[in-house]
């Protein structure tokens, strides 16, 4: 417990330091930063776990979210996304299609996260650059523990890489080449990969420039190792994705076979020598060839992904428009749960979830909800523009991989403060917009020497 209590110190004091070192703060503010950014790392600690998870982020925006409401009240746009998404959920409690405690549960939380971090972003005057630094800073902290996670494992110090005592959603996860897959205070080594993965993106890019982007190369090696150490199979995923999204804003499409060459020797080296990424990768293949599930013989967390699909594609049958409802996929789970007959427990885990945020769109708001997102995702993405290159392409590039990794693999709404890495991408789109209109307007105003400066345009969302 002192070890634990040494690194959670260390770890305040180090985020406090290197937070003032960028900005004078208050005490007060610097408080605030800290305890917006645990809502996002720190979730693998619950207060209590009926009749839902309330996590620690829950308790911060209990604190903060009066304040920033009355502050600058609610997102028009936002709201009428949530006023539709309650009127169809009221209307699927009605029909049966889900439960007010099921509806209620989830949908009280997404727009509670939602309206706290677009809060969060007007409290600092939409500084996106430094929001995300700050998010850079508290990844490098998660991936120091991470790293004295591996180390204390390798010479067998069970308080360095076992948190249970104080983490009570976490566990060891063994596995990888070296004995355990790393998972820092997080419950899994896939939500690791996937928090940090906008990190990851930042730390390769550094590497192959001259001067780094908001971090050192070291920082960046340190998260690209941690990165690697956590074995998982998404992480795998978002090395590919980070080193084709690069290729792609370097105009390097012509060599795009080299892509082909680097995604067939990742997915080689993983599957000669991860076991598990291996017997996953046989397990999905053969379900979706048609293969029937064999106890023993078919990997679980294969078959449970592949039967949170066929339920979401049964249930957006019959309720393709609006879906059944936020919160409603454990409902539909029991309508078309495939694994009924089989009597081993742990196929239901990821019922809640759909164990994939794009499966659980798909189920619980149709084509309203999976459109909406899927637009947002392509009509807000901001490529790197040789011409007038600014930072807005490698925040909407790095915020991007965590969403396609989101998307396929992790269902939870607002876990790990996914809104918020959201509506960094959203609200980088506008205003790399407006720098553009500002860039025109200033071209033009070369040619007249006495025209007015263009006046400030803020975000649109």
């Amino acid at each position: 417990m002192a070890v634990k209590a040494v690194l959670i110190v260390y770890s305040l004091l180090s985020f406090m330091t290197e937070i003032k070192e960028n900005q004078q703060l208050s005490v007060q503010y610097l408080w605030m930063v800290i305890f917006i950014y645990l809502s996002i790392f720190v979730n693998s600690f619950v207060f209590f776990k009926q009749p839902f998870e309330f996590y620690f982020g829950y308790l911060i925006y209990i604190v903060l979210l009066p304040v920033l409401i009355s502050r600058y009240g609610l997102n028009p746009r936002l709201m009428i996304i949530f006023f539709i998404l309650l009127l169809t959920g009221m209307f699927n409690i009605f029909i049966d299609n889900n439960t007010a405690a099921l509806f209620f549960k989830v949908f009280i939380g997404l727009f509670l996260s939602y309206t706290f971090y677009d809060g969060v972003i007007k409290e600092f005057d939409f500084n996106l650059e430094l929001l995300f630094k700050w998010y850079l800073k508290g990844a490098f902290i998660v991936c120091i523990i991470g790293l004295i996670q591996f180390v204390s494992f390798q010479i067998g110090f069970k308080p360095g890489y076992n948190y249970t005592f104080i983490l009570n959603k976490w566990g060891v996860v063994p596995g990888g080449n070296f004995g355990i897959r790393v998972n820092s205070i997080f419950a899994e080594p896939t939500h690791l990969a996937g928090v940090i993965s906008p990190a990851f993106f930042i730390a390769i890019y550094n590497l192959t420039r001259k001067e780094s982007y908001l971090m050192s190369k070291g920082k960046g090696l340190l998260i690209i190792l941690v990165f690697f150490l956590s074995f998982s199979a998404l992480g795998q995923l978002g090395i590919f994705l980070t080193v084709t999204l690069l290729m792609l804003n370097y105009g390097l499409v012509r060599y795009f076979f080299i892509i082909a060459i680097l995604g067939v020797f990742l997915f080689n080296i993983l599957y000669t020598n991860v076991a598990e990424f291996r017997d996953r990768y046989e397990g999905l293949v053969g379900l979706f060839q048609g293969q029937k599930f064999k106890l023993g013989k078919t990997h679980g967390s294969s078959f449970i992904l592949y039967n949170n699909f066929h339920v979401a594609v049964e249930n957006f049958k019959t309720n393709f428009v609006f879906g059944s409802g936020i919160g409603s996929h454990p409902v539909a789970f029991e309508k078309y749960n495939l694994a009924k007959g089989i009597e081993t427990k742990g196929f239901n885990n990821n019922s809640a979830d759909a164990n994939s945020m794009l499966l659980r769109l798909v189920s619980e708001t149709g084509l309203f909800g999976t459109v909406i997102f899927l637009y947002i995702v392509v009509k807000c993405y901001v490529a790197r523009n040789a011409n007038n290159e600014t930072y807005h392409w490698l925040i909407s590039n790095s915020i991007l991989v965590m969403i396609l990794l989101n998307l396929f693999r992790q269902g939870h709404y607002f876990l790990n403060g996914f809104p918020f890495f959201v509506l960094l991408y959203c609200y980088n789109y506008f205003l790399y917009q407006d720098h553009l209109n500002s860039s025109l307007n200033t071209s033009s105003d070369l040619k007249e020497e006495d025209a007015p400066s263009p006046p400030a345009i803020p975000p649109r969302l």
